[in-house]
């Protein structure tokens, strides 16, 4: 079985190097996770597919790489630097205990060590990322073992926040420069947690931009409807997030402004525009920008129906979107998509159009 890459930050290099023998066999058996393992982590598969990677190509130290770069080190060399230095007391040793303290929501132990040393705030993590402690309440962007949000994540945040934490500081996240806001909005792990949109505001409270590096350079607004999460999309409106162009007030089911914003806006915006209004069920949306010449046979369709949005799907199937397209990634058709998310009702609406699988 391939490793599961969650030991913690005081491991020996033996250790890893087991997690990198047992990632080599997983692979070389073709272990399905083993070899997306290796899509998502060796540097040689990046923008490649799944079936791009050959086990029988592969020896140990493919493995020890992949390994390397799951616990965010660019090489086997760096990991072993690292499991080196963090175990005596040090700077490095110091800052990961702080990280532990940040996402299990240890307050009385942050609070302790940001006194015996209040320049740890500002400190830099050794891994590739050179995170700041305040980048890993975005639970995004950092190992992935360290991708939680507690429960008091918004007291953690102010604590540090508090200690002189910069909140647009810069970290090298997913090939980016990217600020904590930025991971926040984007993140699954905070959302799910219910508390994306009150630890942004938190971030604002404290100064963060509303437009800084990360996430493409969007804005965060941008960013949260992007990665669907409209409702901290709507609080960084109510926050002062601009809304002033056609796909942030399509991605917000602002029928007004998006008929006000349509005349100046250019192909690209009105594209996006649609997929935003299409992928969060924005009907009345939708057909303004149908209806003003938006060309439906691409995507939104397809995001229509994994975010279960039956009233759009129609509109969309009315205005003569095509359902044969298939998606760019996974190249399916609507109707896959339709049978893969478990959408029945809109596969049924699909089949009576006469679409066949």
């Amino acid at each position: 079985m391939s490793a599961k890459h969650d030991l913690p930050f005081t491991a020996t290099l033996e250790e890893y190097e087991r997690e990198g023998q047992a990632l080599f066999e997983a692979v070389r058996a073709s272990e399905n996770a083993a070899l997306w393992n290796f899509k998502w982590m060796h540097p040689h598969y990046r923008g490649k597919t799944v079936t791009d990677v050959n086990p029988d190509a592969l020896d140990l130290d493919d493995a020890r790489l992949v390994v390397a770069q799951e616990y965010a080190f660019h090489t086997w060399y760096d990991l072993e630097s690292f499991s080196k230095d963090v175990s005596y007391e040090g700077p490095i040793r110091k800052f990961e205990q702080a990280v532990e303290a940040v996402v299990a929501g240890d307050v009385a132990t942050l609070r302790s060590m940001l006194r015996d040393d209040p320049q740890l705030v500002h400190a830099r993590s050794a891994r590739r990322h050179h995170a700041t402690l305040l980048h890993y309440v975005a639970a995004n962007g950092v190992e992935g073992v360290r991708q939680r949000t507690p429960a008091n994540a918004v007291e953690i945040a102010r604590v540090l926040l508090d200690a002189g934490a910069e909140p647009d500081a810069l970290a090298v996240m997913y090939d980016n420069l990217c600020t904590t806001m930025s991971m926040l909005v984007s993140s699954a792990h905070p959302a799910g947690a219910g508390l994306q949109a009150e630890l942004a505001e938190t971030l604002l409270d404290y100064g963060a931009s509303h437009k800084g590096p990360g996430s493409a350079w969007q804005s965060n607004l941008m960013t949260a409807l992007a990665f669907g999460y409209v409702a901290t999309a709507e609080r960084l409106a109510k926050r002062g997030a601009p809304v002033d162009d056609l796909p942030a007030a399509a991605g917000l089911g602002r029928v007004e402004e998006t008929i006000r914003l349509l005349p100046a806006a250019d192909s690209r915006s009105r594209h996006v525009a649609l997929a935003l209004a299409s992928q969060h069920g924005h009907a009345d949306v939708v057909g303004v920008l149908l209806d003003a010449g938006e060309d439906p046979h691409s995507t939104p369709l397809h995001q229509a129906i994994a975010s279960d949005r039956p009233g759009v799907v129609r509109v969309l199937l009315e205005k003569g979107a095509q359902t044969d397209i298939k998606d760019r990634i996974f190249a399916g058709t609507p109707l896959d998509w339709a049978i893969y998310c478990e959408r029945p009702a809109i596969a049924d609406e699909l089949r009576k159009r006469g679409v066949a699988q």
